[in-house]
């Protein structure tokens, strides 16, 4: 899990982590769980793709309630 957060730098994981933190409080879903995990994978795989920053909390709710 952390190995995918390497390639980011410090201000894109601080948005990685904000956001799957917000994700995993409003599901009442510990980021350490595999729910939370997969949460950062998507959140990575979202942020290398360059999605808009500001819009990640929103694509990532958006990616996890299709799967």
């Amino acid at each position: 899990m952390l190995l995918s957060l390497i390639s980011l730098n410090d201000d894109e994981i601080a948005i990685v982590t904000n956001a799957v933190r917000q994700w995993c409080c409003e599901k009442k879903l510990d980021i350490d769980s595999l729910e939370g995990r997969r949460a950062i994978t998507v959140a990575v795989d979202l942020i290398q793709m360059n999605t808009d920053h500001d819009k990640l909390f929103a694509e990532l709710s958006k990616q996890l309630n299709h799967q």
